[in-house]
C-alpha cells in the first residue's frame, strides 16, 4: 500500500515537472516568435521641444520638423496610427511604418507642432507626466482633452513626477506610477495603453510592475521595433537638432530592424559589482550575416567600437572599461542586400 502510494505521488511530481517544462517553452515562444525575413518593421520617432531654441538637446526647429514630416511623405512611408500598434506589432510588416512619439507634453508642441499634425491629420502618440501638466511651459489638461478628442490621436502615460525614478526605492516607484494612473482615470476616464519610461531608465523590477499595468512600454534607445523585441522594451530614434538634420534623418527612416531571439542580461539595471556587463545577444537559427554586424558603446566615456566574440548564433559584447554614470548605450548595425539594419540598447547605472 505505502509502496503504491509512493509511485503515484512519483508519478505526480513526473507529470508537474513535463508541464512546467511545457508551459515554459510555451511561454518562451511567446516571446520569442521567429525569425521573418521580410520585416520591415516600424521606426519610431522621439521628439520633445518644438522652436524652444535654448534648448538644443531636446529641441527641434519647426522649420525642420516639417522637413521631416515632407521627407517621410516623399519616401512613401506611412504613419502608423497607435489604434492599429498591435496588430503592425504582431504581425510582419513588409511595409515601413513611422510612429512618431512625443515627450512631456510641452506647450511649444501644441503651439508649434500640432497645427502641422492636425492638418495633416498625422497620428501620434503624446506622453504626459501628470505632474507638470498646467504649469508653466507645459500643456494643460484642457488642451489635452482637446487634442485626445482626434481619432489619431493617443495619449500616453510617463509617469508622474517625471524624476529619475529608477533612483527610487520600489514602492516609491510603484506609488509615483499609480497616482499618475488615479489622475488619468479621473481626467480622460482612462489610463493609456502606451507607457513611456522617463529618461528611457528602468530596472527589470520596473519593468515587471509596468507589465501589469500597460500593454506597451517605450524606452529611449535607438532601433528599428520588429514582431520579436520585447513589448516592454520598445525603442525609440531621439530626434533633437544635433541629431535631426536631414542627412541623418533621410539615413535613419530607411533603417532596417535587426531581430534576435534574446539579449541577456535582461536587467538593463547596473550596479558597480556588474559594471560592465557581459552582453549576449542570441540570434534565430536561420539568421545569416551576423559576422557583419559591427557594435559601438560609450565604455568609459567616449563613444568607440566593441570587442565582439562570435559563437555560432551569438554575439558576446565584451567591453574592457565601466560604463560611466547615467547611461550606457549600445548601438549595432550592419548592412546587407536590402540596406542598413541597426538595433540598440541602454543600461541604466547606480
Amino acid at each position: 500500500m505505502i509502496t503504491n502510494t509512493i509511485f503515484s505521488l512519483a508519478a505526480s511530481i513526473i507529470k508537474f515537472i513535463i508541464f512546467y517544462l511545457f508551459f515554459l517553452n510555451a511561454s518562451a515562444e511567446t516571446v520569442n516568435k521567429k525569425y521573418e525575413a521580410d520585416e520591415k518593421g516600424i521606426l519610431a520617432l522621439m521628439y520633445h521641444r518644438f522652436e524652444e531654441n535654448k534648448y538644443p538637446s531636446t529641441n527641434i526647429k519647426i522649420d525642420i520638423f516639417q522637413n521631416h514630416i515632407d521627407i517621410i511623405k516623399k519616401n512613401n512611408l506611412s504613419f502608423l496610427d497607435p489604434k492599429n500598434f498591435e496588430f503592425e506589432f504582431n504581425n510582419v510588416s513588409k511595409e515601413k511604418k513611422i510612429l512618431l512619439t512625443i515627450d512631456d507634453a510641452f506647450s511649444s508642441f501644441y503651439l508649434n507642432a500640432w497645427p502641422i499634425l492636425k492638418e495633416n491629420k498625422i497620428p501620434f502618440i503624446l506622453f504626459v507626466s501628470t505632474e507638470t501638466v498646467g504649469k508653466n511651459g507645459y500643456m494643460n489638461w484642457e488642451e489635452i482633452i482637446e487634442i485626445s478628442k482626434e481619432d489619431y490621436v493617443f495619449i500616453g502615460n510617463h509617469s508622474h513626477s517625471h524624476e529619475y525614478l529608477i533612483k527610487y526605492k520600489f514602492e516609491d516607484f510603484k506609488r509615483d506610477i499609480n497616482r499618475s494612473i488615479k489622475i488619468f482615470e479621473k481626467k480622460l476616464n482612462y489610463n493609456p495603453k502606451f507607457f513611456s519610461y522617463p529618461f528611457g531608465e528602468y530596472s527589470l523590477e520596473q519593468k515587471e510592475f509596468i507589465s501589469n499595468k500597460f500593454d506597451y512600454a517605450f524606452g529611449q534607445h535607438s532601433g528599428v521595433i520588429d514582431l520579436n523585441k520585447d513589448k516592454y522594451e520598445l525603442p525609440r530614434f531621439p530626434i533633437n537638432e544635433k541629431y535631426g538634420d536631414l542627412d541623418r534623418f533621410n539615413f535613419l527612416i530607411n533603417l532596417l530592424p535587426i531581430q534576435y531571439k534574446n539579449l541577456i542580461p535582461e536587467d538593463k539595471f547596473l550596479l558597480d559589482s556588474n559594471n560592465p556587463p557581459l552582453l549576449i545577444i542570441e540570434f534565430f537559427k536561420e539568421q545569416t550575416n551576423i559576422s557583419k554586424i559591427n557594435c559601438f558603446s560609450n565604455e568609459g566615456g567616449e563613444w568607440k567600437n566593441s570587442q565582439l566574440n562570435y559563437k555560432d548564433k551569438k554575439i558576446e559584447v565584451v567591453f574592457t572599461e565601466k560604463f560611466l554614470p547615467r547611461r550606457g548605450r549600445i548601438n549595432c548595425s550592419m548592412q546587407d542586400n536590402e540596406g542598413w539594419r541597426w538595433f540598440g540598447t541602454q543600461f541604466t547605472l547606480n
